[in-house]
């Protein structure tokens, strides 16, 4: 899975926060194109013929594992480099992936990426009791009427997730997180 791009301008320079200026290539969320879905807070895996993969990210020119499988190439400004690794039968840091694995539903289980979430990952701001693959873009959200930086703010705030995928007919991705805003889960 590449990199997907936000859909607000970050501060850089100051409080890392977004502000009300839509990053060139996200104005077809403004414009109303798209599905707005529900941003899982977990990390990243993916099914591919049957068998199950961790997402790897060989930063700033580290060398990759053995069996990595690029999802792009390098990204020339911020080092990073996503791709996949296939998870292990037997690694113990790979327990939870397995773990959600077993404990998904198979029907949700076709070639495609997936959100592993639950207690042993990222503090589960998601308070599930067990680990799950959740499919990326399954939560269709309702939407308001336009998609403004304000009405975005409104909707998480109120929500209480952790963000929006926002996925385009065409393929293309958009993104946003609570914690763009400064708003805390």
């Amino acid at each position: 899975m590449q990199k997907i791009i936000s859909l607000f301008q970050r501060n850089y320079q100051g409080d890392r926060q977004v502000r009300d200026e839509v990053v060139p290539g996200a104005e077809w969320v403004i414009a109303g194109e798209g599905v707005a879905t529900r941003k899982w807070d977990g990390t990243c895996c993916r099914i591919k013929d049957g068998y199950l993969y961790k997402r790897y990210d060989a930063k700033n020119g580290k060398t990759p594992p053995p069996g990595f499988e690029p999802a792009q190439d390098p990204d020339p400004v911020t080092g990073h480099w996503p791709g996949w690794l296939l998870v292990s039968d037997i690694a113990k840091e790979d327990k939870w992936f397995r773990e959600g694995f077993a404990n998904t539903d198979i029907h949700f289980l076709d070639d495609g990426t997936y959100e592993l979430c639950g207690p042993a990952i990222n503090g589960n701001p998601e308070k599930l009791d067990k680990h799950v693959l959740v499919p990326h873009g399954a939560d269709v959200l309702a939407e308001p009427s336009t998609w403004t930086f304000f009405s975005v703010k409104h909707y998480l705030e109120v929500a209480h997730i952790e963000g929006i995928v926002w996925h385009h007919p065409d393929g293309r991705m958009v993104k946003i997180k609570a914690k763009d805003f400064g708003i805390k889960r």
